[in-house]
């Protein structure tokens, strides 16, 4: 529920930052930073006009983030959701409850008709685009028989067989779906085609429910059923059923499958497959964060084949994993080894190369765009020819480097270049407003800050004497970036409270006196200050926790 309030505005007011606390603060500590902060922006120790208009401003930012920190159920709403949570209609009539996990389950409870009302709005399509290609010439033909004919020096590649499937969900209400499907096929000049109609209802929390209607001018008329039930939190078991109905008469058939969680990241399968091609199989499945492994056993008509493979996730930007496979059976023995990598944010790029007897060799390409694969298995060779397998594995490698130089990864960092100005241009009334609230809250500091300055000074204690907030540029290679900061010294000198400092793990951009001058890029917080008489210097992420003074922030006397 958490994610329809993604497609609101982001919520970008922390108060925990804006009251410098810790996200487990207790009541003593939130009401402690209040009062402070309430001595500082008070309106009444204000003459001027223009200050106590800007005091009254940050006093009532600052009473509003105490009364929802201070309230246990205000604040559980807004850990969860944000501020967006507490403007949702009919708070004021749920009954006050004590945890985040009935908190959750009241908001859900409110959201359930704004749910319903998009529910009509939504589809899930999925399709799929198969092009299959027939590269055999490539490696298999003679020469010599070629030599006389016209064009004959160039191989001939064929598109040889091509398939596209999509298929739409329509909900109907929260409970029942219809979903539309249809493919067309086509191999070596002949082809057919079929639509269904499948109507799905929620039984309950434990399981559902699918009735299918298909027609199609290759099988005909086809009437189906499909169940699915929770047998207990571990296992579930899922039985489908169908009547196809044919020119040669009706053939039925029933597939049934067994699952069970063996532990938290294995499962294990049992199928059963009665009709035209009869079959058990058994499976097991053990997905973890950084591996994926597959071993299965089938016996039946008329294939029966062992089946091991095993993916290798890295843990990059890019998503980049690596897989292999074995299957041997009656149709004999087929190697495959591929990888797949992430090259946009909704776009996963992958090559496999496949390797049988007497299947000869193959290269396939897939494409995931959202929802929607593109698939290009191309035949290379009916023979094991070391030279098939040597470009089939080189040739995608190397295209793939030289695009994801030359055009992916200058396509990404434009892209990312593109959002990033959309964002700064959709969020600059705001950035004008934090920036202006920002300002307002140093002018109000200046008395405050020559109070504490001279306090500071007396017992030779804390005194801030320079601090940037923002983007800095320190590597050489960056240089013609243009470093974006603001200078912070007076909002830092205000926190000092008993020649201490204390910073939460929160984004400085939400301080009082703070804004952020970057949005979207990297920040941190430089700080110059003095201890005791000492220099200290002093580098810090942006939602890093930051405590001063510190000895091993301090600048020797040779530097």
């Amino acid at each position: 529920m958490a994610a329809a309030l993604g497609d609101e505005d982001i919520d970008n007011d922390d108060y925990y930052s804006l009251l410098n606390v810790r996200r487990e603060a207790t009541q003593e500590e939130l009401k402690a930073s209040y009062r402070r902060l309430c001595m500082l922006y008070h309106p009444d120790k204000h003459r001027d006009p223009e200050l106590k208009r800007q005091a009254e401003q940050l006093f009532n930012l600052v009473h509003q983030a105490y009364e929802v920190l201070s309230d246990p159920q205000s604040r559980a709403i807004y850990d969860i959701y944000g501020k967006r949570g507490l403007e949702v209609e009919g708070w004021e009539v749920v009954e006050r409850k004590r945890s985040p996990a009935e908190i959750r389950e009241e908001f859900e409870r409110l959201q359930r008709e704004r749910d319903e009302r998009r529910l009509q709005q939504r589809t899930n399509p999925k399709g799929t685009i198969s092009v299959g290609v027939d590269a055999t010439d490539l490696f298999d033909r003679y020469e010599e028989d070629y030599e006389d004919l016209p064009g004959g020096g160039f191989p001939q590649i064929e598109i040889n067989k091509m398939h596209i499937s999509q298929s739409i969900e329509a909900p109907l209400t929260t409970t029942d779906t219809a979903i539309l499907s249809g493919s067309l096929s086509t191999q070596n000049g002949n082809g057919g085609g079929n639509i269904n109609l499948a109507l799905r209802r929620v039984t309950s929390t434990k399981g559902w429910g699918e009735v299918e209607f298909g027609a199609g001018d290759t099988h005909g008329p086809l009437f189906g059923m499909k169940l699915f039930r929770n047998l207990t939190p571990r296992c579930f078991v899922t039985t489908q059923c169908g009547l196809q109905f044919s020119s040669r008469g009706v053939r039925p058939g029933l597939t049934t499958v067994l699952a069970r969680h063996l532990d938290k990241n294995t499962m294990g399968y049992l199928q059963w497959r009665w009709g035209t091609q009869s079959a058990m199989n058994t499976s097991i499945v053990r997905d973890t964060k950084t591996s994926h492994f597959t071993f299965a056993l089938q016996l039946g008509i008329p294939h029966s084949f062992m089946m091991l493979s095993y993916q290798y996730k890295f843990q990059d930007e890019d998503q980049t994993r690596i897989k292999g496979s074995v299957k041997t059976g009656f149709f004999g023995t087929v190697v495959e080894y591929g990888a797949e990598r992430k090259i946009s944010r909704h776009s996963v790029l992958g090559a496999t190369v496949s390797v049988g007897v007497p299947q000869g060799v193959s290269l396939k390409i897939k494409l995931n765009r959202a929802s929607q694969n593109y698939f290009f298995p191309i035949h290379l060779t009916d023979q094991l020819l070391p030279s098939a397998v040597f470009y089939a594995t080189v040739g995608p490698l190397v295209f793939y480097l030289a695009m994801h130089r030359l055009v992916i990864k200058p396509y990404m960092r434009a892209q990312k270049e593109e959002e990033l100005e959309k964002h700064r241009e959709s969020a600059a009334t705001d950035i004008a407003r934090r920036k202006q609230e920002a300002e307002s809250a140093v002018r109000l500091m200046q008395e405050s800050v020559r109070r504490i300055i001279e306090a500071e000074e007396s017992r030779m204690g804390l005194i801030i004497l320079n601090a940037w907030y923002g983007k800095f540029v320190t590597d050489n290679s960056r240089r013609h970036e243009r470093a974006k900061v603001i200078d912070v010294t007076v909002p830092l000198q205000c926190l000092v409270k008993d020649s201490k400092l204390i910073l939460t793990e929160a984004s400085k951009a939400g301080l009082p006196g703070f804004y952020d001058p970057c949005l979207g890029e990297e920040k941190s917080l430089k700080v110059l200050y003095q201890f005791r008489g000492v220099m200290h210097q002093v580098l810090s992420g942006d939602t890093e926790a930051l405590r001063i003074p510190k000895q091993s922030h301090r600048i020797d006397a040779d530097t």
